[in-house]
């Protein structure tokens, strides 16, 4: 069985390597031989030993009748979308690890792939080489899923375990990452919530059997977040994690990227430095964990190779891995989504005030903690209801605003 590979950068050469070097035991896996023959990508790679594999060409991917799975490890949305799409129409499956094609993309070509009776995977898109996917559509075929909640960016979590460990400013740590690798040089999508945001909009869709949108979710990063909301989180029991989450509604379903306090008893709390998890709640299985590296080459291109097994011995298309696309937000909107809130006010605050705009709420301390601050934490409520309440606010400023689990 023929393979073309779609992008030779960190993904894409461990995916090669693992398929060049594991050729008989993938056929094991498989039932039969998984042969890589052609390498699609601009740049040369001269000092390779499968050098002849390579090709500047699309349409010698594209057009080749004999290669009946290709790769795409190219990244971004485009051209990506539309090699992806002619490899599926020429009646290819195709294997990806490109988070924002599938979040953008996902329910256009799970489509294609079905009309053409062929496979489109991309197990690998989250959670690196943590199996989440497959499980979810398969092994939780059973359950009504209910929410599904996530640490599904290891940049982020990295720079929050340095924040909550070493008592470090959010700048420090994200230098740190940046020095070792963790984090780009550019880390907008990983710190703002972008990177989290696709993921979850994965995961929801699947869960939901609807395209949920990222543009439709709100997400918001870590960059706000400071040393003091960190001390007083952990004297209250809790650390700081930038959570997807996912709860899953009868129309419309509270899909959203935010930081969030989470208790230290909580199943999520000690998931740290660069791993992922990803927590599960089905009606019959009760809430279940997956937990690993989320990124990397070998994790990442691992997930991959496997979806390209699973391809190769898949009779026709995957009737459980899809969803409906949506002419609709089936996000509901932010002020209509329902949490619980962590506060920190600069400013002449009386308790009084603070309970008659918010309710009852549990005022917090920390070590250090200025005359002139307050911190507390609210009962749930309506986005819309908090926004309300901040906006009668006088006499103080609200220095930090994070959702928190209870």
């Amino acid at each position: 069985m023929k393979v073309a590979l779609m992008g030779h950068g960190v993904v894409g050469s461990g995916v090669a390597e693992i398929l060049l070097e594991k050729k008989e035991s993938l056929a094991e896996k498989a039932g039969s031989l998984l042969e890589l023959v052609k390498i699609l990508d601009l740049r040369d790679f001269p000092q390779l030993s499968y050098q002849e594999l390579f090709t500047k060409d699309f349409s010698e991917i594209e057009s080749d009748d004999s290669i009946s799975i290709v790769v795409e490890a190219m990244g971004g949305l485009h051209p990506a979308y539309e090699y992806v799409k002619s490899c599926l129409e020429k009646g290819k499956s195709v294997v990806t690890s490109n988070k924002e094609l599938v979040a953008e993309k996902g329910a256009e070509l799970l489509a294609v792939a079905k009309e053409k009776n062929v496979n489109f995977f991309f197990e690998a898109s989250v959670g690196g080489g943590i199996p989440v996917i497959r499980p979810m559509h398969l092994c939780l075929a059973a359950n009504e899923l209910k929410t599904v909640y996530g640490i599904l960016n290891g940049t982020t979590n990295f720079i929050l375990t340095k924040m909550i460990r070493e008592q470090m400013s959010f700048e420090k740590a994200l230098s740190i990452a940046q020095e070792l690798g963790y984090a780009e040089k550019d880390p907008t999508a990983d710190v703002e919530g972008i990177d989290a945001c696709r993921k979850i909009c994965i995961l929801a869709s699947i869960a939901c059997k609807k395209h949920i949108y990222p543009k439709d979710v709100y997400a918001e990063g870590i960059t706000k977040i400071t040393a003091e909301d960190v001390a007083y989180a952990s004297a209250a029991g809790y650390v700081v994690k930038l959570i997807g989450q996912a709860k899953l509604g009868k129309e419309q379903h509270q899909v959203m990227v935010t930081p969030a306090l989470v208790p230290v008893d909580h199943q999520l709390s000690g998931v740290d430095d660069v791993f992922n998890a990803v927590l599960i709640e089905g009606d019959c299985t009760g809430d279940v964990m997956f937990y690993g590296k989320g990124a990397g080459k070998m994790p990442t291109a691992s997930a991959v190779v496997a979806d390209v097994v699973h391809a190769a011995k898949m009779p026709g298309t995957s009737l459980s891995l899809t969803w409906e696309d949506s002419t609709a937000s089936v996000a509901l909107p932010l002020t209509s989504c329902e949490n619980s809130f962590y506060y920190r006010l600069q400013g002449s605050v009386k308790p009084e005030t603070v309970e008659q705009l918010w309710g009852e709420v549990v005022w917090l301390t920390r070590k250090d903690q200025p005359a002139n601050e307050v911190a507390f934490m609210t009962a749930c409520m309506k986005e819309g209801e908090a926004v309300k309440a901040e906006k009668q606010l006088q006499d103080a400023v609200i220095l930090s605003k994070i959702r928190y689990l209870d």
